[in-house]
């Protein structure tokens, strides 16, 4: 993108506004970014993480240990189609089934994010960080594992067939997860 993305202006606010806007609008206190640099501690407080250079991993691992809560959501700044309701859904299946890792799926493709995450998962994501294994969506699995569980997958088309998630605006499920990665992800966002 040229520039820090979550500074990325969409619909007259950066991409770090809609994430933290969605995370507000499915009841949650955005407390903090993860990973982030400093300029964003603006928007909320940055919880740095001790290896930058390790990507979004990192970042959760700094934010896990960061956090007296026992689950975690994680959204990335650059999908800000994603329907808060979608978020509280996941929050609340990760809770009633004791799901140490949360995800969705649409189209039958398992999405990394967003995912809610227990903090007990942190050794594990730690371990895998420390192993050169950079990977959050294999990480996720791996924690799950490690604790004798699978990462709960909850399918967002039958959820929005069923009306129990909705877009405020209507968009397909498909639509929800667009990232903006580039100009042209931005221009197709709008």
């Amino acid at each position: 993108m040229g520039t820090d993305k979550a500074l990325v202006e969409f619909r007259g606010k950066p991409l770090v506004a809609h994430a933290l806007g969605i995370l507000r609008g499915a009841g949650l206190d955005a407390v903090s970014i993860a990973g982030a640099r400093a300029p964003l501690q603006a928007f909320a407080s940055v919880v740095p993480d001790a290896q930058p250079d390790l990507g979004p991993l990192a970042g959760i691992c700094a934010a896990l240990e960061s956090t007296p809560a026992r689950w975690a959501v994680f959204l990335p700044v650059d999908q800000p189609l994603m329907p808060p309701s979608l978020v509280r859904f996941l929050l609340n299946r990760a809770y009633v089934t004791n799901s140490a890792v949360a995800l969705t799926s649409v189209t039958a493709f398992v999405q990394t994010f967003p995912a809610v995450l227990d903090r007990a998962v942190l050794p594990a994501l730690q371990f895998e960080l420390h192993a050169g294994r950079l990977g959050c969506f294999a990480a996720f699995q791996s924690a799950a594992a490690s604790l004798g569980q699978t990462a709960t997958i909850v399918e967002v088309e039958s959820l929005d067939q069923a009306g129990q998630v909705q877009h405020p605006e209507g968009l397909l499920p498909d639509r929800w997860f667009l990232n903006i990665n580039s100009p042209d992800d931005l221009g197709r966002a709008h």
